[in-house]
């Protein structure tokens, strides 16, 4: 999510009120389902979120919070309305959404879960009820940021948390039995991570371009997803997937040469084409027999504005995941106007 320029809100509000159906607007993209209905939560001023039936058709469902969360600023003195890079996880009857905040390329930044029975904003059961801040990252303290939560459950149960961007890379903690604060003894890793200068100040963030991890359980495996590169950079933007995997949860995860991603490595999973550029931030599901790979890109023609993509995800030979880049120029994610159904 990070170093981007926030231009959503606009963009957003413009794709809602449109009296024709246009593509989703989005940044670094979540999916769950409930019921029949499956949601998108992205990066914007309170979350924004979508719902859909088949994952195609999008409708524009509001905002996540109705006013900032009372810690972000505590966390983040520059922290702007926008609430970055969300996750969402189904355990025991409830969803838990997790979200950061941050100062713009600063690792000033805060990590904090919301809990809901149902996602459904039309449910009497509706009602987001915040549990305050996970973890936060301080400037002069640590060389890591706390943004772009990822929340898994490993074979036992344990909740897992990878978040990180830039700095020292991404990082692995375990989660108490609440889901909402890091576990006591505290349990940490290093995942992945790309060079940074030996004598790179550390109010810096580098040119270690690496952030927004998500892992999936498949095969018998933890693939790690990541996001190489830079967002938000318009025909500059180098973002793409790369991804390793690993039998443990906290590692090592190494790619097809064998090299571990937290001493530089990760396999290319995706990357932009002349008419998409900047696909990243991804998450990645098995819904009903499907998996799929959802992430964001930016559409060349449409001066380089954030689309959703959701492409389907299938596995060579080896166990690695595939994802056919001409799923790039076919798939079209549509808001519905305002009203549709």
């Amino acid at each position: 999510m990070k170093y981007r320029s926030f231009v959503l809100a606009a963009a957003l509000l413009a794709g809602t009120a449109s009296a024709q159906a246009t593509q989703v607007g989005v940044h670094d993209p979540v999916m769950a389902k409930d019921g029949k209905t499956y949601y998108v939560f992205s990066t914007g001023p309170g979350i924004t979120f979508y719902s859909s039936k088949d994952m195609k058709n999008w409708r524009s469902e509001g905002r996540v919070f109705a006013q900032d969360p009372v810690w972000a600023k505590t966390a983040a003195p520059s922290f702007d309305g926008h609430i970055w890079a969300p996750d969402i996880v189904h355990r025991n009857g409830k969803y838990y959404l997790y979200y950061s905040v941050s100062g713009f390329g600063k690792n000033t930044s805060g990590m904090g879960v919301t809990v809901n029975k149902t996602l459904d904003p039309r449910s009497p059961d509706y009602k987001w009820e915040d549990q305050g801040m996970v973890i936060q990252s301080v400037p002069g303290r640590d060389l890591w940021n706390a943004i772009d939560p990822a929340v898994i459950a490993d074979e036992q149960g344990n909740g897992w948390m990878s978040f990180g961007s830039f700095w020292t890379g991404l990082k692995l903690f375990k989660l108490n039995a609440d889901w909402t604060k890091p576990a006591e003894p505290q349990e940490w890793h290093t995942i992945a991570r790309r060079e940074r200068p030996a004598f790179e100040p550390d109010e810096s963030a580098a040119p270690a371009e690496i952030e927004a991890p998500f892992i999936f359980r498949k095969n018998g495996y933890y693939y790690l997803f990541a996001s190489w590169g830079l967002c938000c950079k318009k025909e500059q933007s180098t973002y793409h997937v790369v991804v390793g995997r690993s039998k443990a949860i906290t590692g090592p995860y190494l790619d097809k040469d064998g090299k571990d991603m937290a001493k530089g490595g990760g396999s290319l999973v995706i990357k932009g084409n002349r008419e998409w550029v900047g696909l990243g931030h991804n998450s990645a599901y098995t819904f009903d027999g499907r998996d799929v790979l959802v992430l964001h890109a930016y559409e060349t023609a449409d001066d380089y504005r954030q689309k959703l993509k959701v492409l389907d995800m299938k596995w060579d030979g080896a166990g690695w995941p595939v994802v056919d880049p001409e799923q790039l120029n076919s798939y079209q994610s549509v808001l519905l106007p305002a009203g549709g159904k």
